[in-house]
């Protein structure tokens, strides 16, 4: 079998290539079969699995980078069904190996995509706004959580916590200054083509296919990442003070016991907010606007994922 990686050498601040310079020996090593490609530029890893992929051939694509090259990766891909999909995680969010339980450690996760791993069907999801069309392997969303990772993206503090292996801290120090600066609105959701629901002093919509994003915070703890559903939650109707004593319990899912969280399970989903707010796929930035629309592409991917943990 081949296997085509595709390296962010630029990840977290450069230890994407600080990685593969450990990676690519034990290749030799263990006489693997395979070829790689260097991401340059934003987007670039899009290009380069279009390129890949245009073939309609069976690929086993490894992504060596963060959530962000995942993203890129899913969105260059052709055909979901003819991809397998491993994972070496470099970046300082990492929420797409939360819930697959990927192994961080590269030995570790080298034994995983060659021996010990299995195949794990993941549903890939699709987010409109306006003209604008993307993929998503974790999540998309609206509000507060897509201002997070925009002001995350361009915050010079991410790259010095990055160095000193604290990146994740940086979208908790957005988020509690985001919360302290802005006033909440009204908002729609529309699920499933049901009657809208209509939510007062609304924070923000996320649609969500891992259980886990912005850094480790467990906003749907039931989600699952191959059962055909997308999860939402909906924070609204709820004052600043209690959004920051609220805000930490969501690392731990704790946060859905509480009045003014909303979680529901659908197919599809369209949320219309009160004004132009920032619009989110994986922790990129794509937009800003009032109205996301999200479902699931037809197929599904292939993750290389362990088999001693249920997924």
């Amino acid at each position: 079998m081949k296997y085509t990686f595709i390296v962010n050498p630029k990840s977290r601040s450069g230890r994407g290539g600080m990685i593969w310079k450990l990676t690519e020996p034990e290749l030799k090593k263990r006489r693997i079969d395979y070829e790689v490609f260097y991401t340059e530029y934003a987007r670039h890893a899009v290009r380069i699995t279009d390129e890949i992929t245009a073939d309609g051939q069976e690929h086993t694509l490894v992504v060596v980078g963060g959530d962000g090259t995942v993203d890129e990766v899913v969105n260059g891909i052709r055909d979901c069904s003819r991809v397998t999909l491993g994972y070496i995680p470099t970046g300082s969010g990492n929420d797409f190996t939360r819930a697959l339980h990927l192994p961080a450690e590269v030995h570790a996760a080298l034994e995983n995509i060659f021996e010990s791993g299995r195949k794990v069907p993941m549903d890939v999801g699709r987010v409109n706004c306006g003209e604008q069309t993307c993929r998503f392997a974790v999540s998309a969303g609206i509000g507060f959580d897509a201002a997070v990772c925009h002001r995350a993206a361009v915050s010079p503090i991410k790259t010095v916590l990055n160095k000193l292996g604290l990146g994740k801290l940086t979208y908790l120090a957005i988020a509690l200054k985001w919360i302290l600066r802005e006033q909440p609105m009204s908002a729609e959701i529309r699920i499933d083509g049901e009657r809208a629901r209509h939510f007062e002093h609304t924070y923000f919509a996320a649609v969500m296919n891992h259980p886990y994003e912005g850094g480790g915070f467990f906003f749907c703890p039931e989600a699952q990442i191959g059962d055909g559903m997308l999860d939402v939650i909906v924070v609204s109707e709820l004052p600043k003070w209690k959004i920051l004593l609220l805000l930490p319990t969501a690392f731990w899912g704790k946060h859905v016991n509480f009045q003014g969280i909303s979680i529901y399970r659908c197919r599809e989903i369209e949320v219309k907010m009160g004004k132009e707010l920032p619009i989110h796929a994986d922790g990129e930035p794509i937009a800003r606007g009032q109205t996301i629309r999200a479902a699931l592409e037809p197929e599904q991917i292939r993750v290389i994922a362990p088999r001693v943990k249920k997924i």
